[in-house]
C-alpha cells in the first residue's frame, strides 16, 4: 500500500476503531449475523460504556449504521480491503 493510502486510512479511523471495524466484519462472516454489543465486550475486554462510546463514534462517522431498539443491527459501511487485518487484544 502506498504512503498515501495509508495516511487516508489513518486519517478515516483510528487504529482502535480499526480493530472494531475489523472485529465486527469478521464476526459477520463467520456467523453470519452482525456481532451483539457483549461479543464486542468480550473480545475487547471493555466495558458496556466504552463499547456504547465506541459503536457512537463510529456511527457519528458514518463508519456503521446501528438501528436503535433492534439487536444485532451493526452495518458497516467501510470497503473489506480498507479493514485492517484483526489482532487479538493483550
Amino acid at each position: 500500500m502506498l504512503c498515501r493510502e495509508m495516511f487516508r486510512l489513518a486519517e478515516r479511523f483510528t487504529e482502535k476503531q480499526g480493530q472494531y471495524l475489523a472485529f465486527m466484519y469478521n464476526y459477520r462472516v463467520m456467523f453470519g449475523r452482525p456481532p451483539a454489543e457483549a461479543d464486542l465486550q468480550r473480545f475487547f475486554g471493555a466495558t458496556p460504556p466504552t463499547v456504547h462510546q465506541m459503536l457512537r463514534k463510529l456511527a457519528d462517522r458514518k463508519l456503521i449504521r446501528r438501528t436503535p431498539g433492534q439487536a444485532r443491527s451493526i452495518e458497516v459501511f467501510v470497503d473489506p480491503d480498507e479493514i485492517p487485518r484483526l489482532v487479538w487484544p493483550r
